[in-house]
């Protein structure tokens, strides 16, 4: 008990709260290494994992299953300390580069699986219904199978930005900022109320970010298409 406090109490510090390494701006810091990560994530995932699941015959088909299941969990066995470490070593593209890179390897996989693996759950009568009306390709895709499947692709968007978010505490380890220098400065210094302090705003921040995904289902996703997940 009296360690949960003395950890309490480093938030009353008035010293966490100004300067480069305040609360307010190690806060900022972490939300750019993470959202700039997730965006290039989304960018990358997401278009793919919506082309791939849209094939649904013939040889391409079962070669976009293989590579889209293969692909994430070789990603997923990537160990990410290794991962950033290497990257500094190879790279020379600024500071910023070497923690992006395994930030992007463990956020992809559950973005583009779930993308895929959302369009392919679509009914194959509803894609049959809605060619019959004269939809084109993409317009099947866009206006039937992407917002049927949208739950399972903002699941695997939650997953990946809080996995984003967990993960982005390795930047210290490289000299960059964000809350993992809490963790980080704090272990060296023998500091164990600002090493709590920091996984208490890193844990924050995740339960704000599942806060954010919830409301976002609640106002994406259309009624139906909700107790139809619901249900299943």
């Amino acid at each position: 008990m009296n360690a949960i406090l003395d950890a309490l109490g480093w938030f009353t510090q008035s010293e966490q709260w100004t300067g480069s390494d305040g609360i307010p701006n190690r806060l900022l810091e972490h939300i750019w290494y993470s959202l700039l990560a997730f965006a290039i994530t989304v960018v990358i995932a997401l278009p793919l994992g919506l082309v791939l699941g849209h094939v649904r015959h013939g040889r391409l088909a079962s070669v976009s299953g293989f590579l889209v299941m293969s692909s994430a969990n070789a990603a997923r066995a990537l160990p990410t300390l290794g991962l950033l470490i290497l990257a500094v070593i190879l790279t020379s593209a600024g500071d910023l580069v070497p923690i992006l890179i395994p930030l992007i390897a463990l956020a992809v996989p559950p973005v583009l699986v779930n993308t895929y693996a959302g369009i392919q759950q679509v009914e194959p009568g509803l894609r049959d219904a809605a060619e019959g009306m004269g939809m084109r390709g993409s317009q099947v895709l866009l206006r039937l199978e992407l917002p049927v499947a949208l739950p399972l692709i903002l699941l695997g968007l939650r997953t990946a930005l809080i996995q984003i978010i967990s993960t982005a505490t390795i930047a210290a380890y490289v000299g960059l900022g964000g809350l993992g220098r809490y963790i980080v400065d704090g272990y060296s210094r023998q500091n164990y109320d600002s090493m709590a302090g920091g996984a208490i705003l890193v844990i924050l921040l995740a339960v704000l970010t599942q806060i954010v995904f919830a409301g976002l289902y609640r106002y994406a996703v259309s009624p139906g298409v909700r107790q139809r997940a619901a249900a299943s």
